[in-house]
């Protein structure tokens, strides 16, 4: 999807009005204006009645009910990124000190050279240096107002050596991306954003289990699909916390990560992975951050979050003997409490139940054992996960290999993907038995076993 021509003419509206209550405010307050020129807030917005359904700008606008000021600090912190150079006027010298006007705010980026507006620069708009005004509208970047309550801005207090009005003023990047490209990209995987999209073309039909795990994970399923109704209309929101934690366990292969992207596949929610056992190592400092980055990326888009490899955090505790092991107690007391109080599902696995500390284990709401897939399960997967266009050679008996080889779901995946390379390599379409006990070899070999 992309922004639509009306989107384009509301924000160039908008934009214009905004320039026109700027210029007004800065010949108000350098004695430029005409005496009968009144307050450069009385200028009239644009009306954007009936123009809710084809601009996103519009629908935030109706949505929140937002007051003129408030669309001027949204124009604000985005004419940067459409409409530059309608903020020169702010590198304007002040020739008493030969440097800028310090009640303009604002910074200049490394690479970008426009101006960056701050909360400064906002309350020089919207109050032209009146201090009664500046208190009035402090409100607009306090944590209780919807443009923090629902991440609207992106407002960076950390830095506590620095007044709170040299904080930058920007958008939040899915407004941003509403706004500019009509949809909210994908955040992309590295060092910064530690996590990883799952996806996958399988459907809930697909999946092969045991009844048992099937039942447990019907809770689970349950409250992707009933979440608001219970915490809403049956009122359990007084009794509950909102978000639901749940633990997978099991062999490796058995479909834990499978299901996790399923579960997001039939709620419509995408699922992110962020593997434990990479960040452990790195847990001090940084990463702390970064995994905050998630958090908050998944509370606004309603993310499922999946953590692999759970033991490396979670697992039973060991005596403190250096500084490190204090750090690392340190950063899991922190993911352990974002997790508690994240809204949205959590879903944790790990290969050993036991491997848990059971301070951890007390958490969840659920858990859910994946366990090896018995004969008649092994028999299902086999059947199921050869290509349509290719055949078996004559004397395979799936029965037979089913019964004698036991093979989580993962493993007898790659087996069949092995013979079936092999038969394009020789190009052929029929699976031949040699092939597929190679690729059976190769999945005990893994685990240190013979065929």
């Amino acid at each position: 999807m992309k922004p639509t021509e009306t989107s384009s003419v509301i924000l160039e509206k908008e934009m214009n009005w905004f320039h026109r209550v700027l210029d007004a405010r800065i010949q108000h307050y350098f004695r430029e204006a005409k005496e009968d020129a009144g307050d450069p807030l009385s200028i009239s917005p644009p009306d954007l009645s009936g123009k809710q359904d084809d601009c996103y700008y519009a629908r935030l606008v109706g949505h929140y009910r937002l007051a003129p000021e408030e669309r001027l600090v949204l124009m604000l912190a985005l004419a940067p990124d459409i409409k530059p150079e309608f903020l020169d006027i702010f590198f304007t010298t002040n020739t008493n000190f030969e440097r800028g006007f310090s009640e303009f705010g604002g910074i200049v980026g490394k690479r970008h050279s426009g101006f960056i507006p701050t909360i400064e620069t906002a309350y020089f708009l919207l109050s032209g240096g009146s201090i009664h005004f500046r208190l009035l509208y402090t409100h607009l970047f306090e944590n209780k107002h919807i443009f923090q309550r629902f991440k609207i801005l992106d407002l960076d207090y950390r830095d506590k050596s620095e007044p709170v009005a040299g904080t930058p003023l920007r958008l939040n990047q899915d407004v941003l991306d509403m706004l500019v490209l009509g949809y909210v990209r994908d955040p992309e995987t590295g060092v910064d954003f530690p996590a990883k999209r799952l996806d996958t073309g399988m459907e809930w039909s697909d999946i092969v289990f045991s009844p048992q795990t099937f039942d447990q994970l019907e809770e689970l399923r349950a409250w992707l699909e009933h979440e608001h109704e219970l915490m809403e209309e049956w009122h359990f929101k007084k009794y509950l916390k909102p978000g639901y934690r749940c633990l997978f366990h099991g062999p490796p292969g058995t479909g834990k990560t499978l299901t996790a992207g399923l579960l997001g596949k039939i709620s419509g929610r995408p699922v992110y992975r962020i593997d434990l056992s990479q960040l452990v190592s790195k847990y001090i400092g940084e990463t702390e951050k970064n995994l905050e980055k998630i958090f908050t990326q998944a509370e606004i888009r309603n993310w499922i979050l999946f953590f692999d490899e759970a033991d490396a955090v979670f697992g039973k505790r060991t005596a403190v003997s250096d500084a490190h092991d204090r750090y690392a107690n340190q950063g899991t007391a922190y993911l352990l409490q974002r997790i508690e109080d994240c809204p949205n599902v959590v879903i944790l696995a790990s290969n050993n139940k036991s491997n848990i500390d059971d301070a951890f284990y007390r958490r969840f709401q659920s858990t859910v054992y994946f366990p090896m897939p018995r004969k008649q399960e092994r028999l299902k997967l086999w059947e199921q996960g050869f290509s349509p266009v290719s055949s078996l050679e004559s004397g395979i008996r799936l029965e037979e290999i089913a019964e004698e080889y036991e093979m989580a779901g993962g493993a007898i995946m790659n087996a069949i993907r092995f013979a079936s390379l092999m038969s394009i390599k020789k190009k052929s379409r029929v699976i031949v038995y040699d092939d597929l006990l190679r690729g059976i070899q190769r999945e005990f070999n893994k685990e240190g076993r013979t065929v």
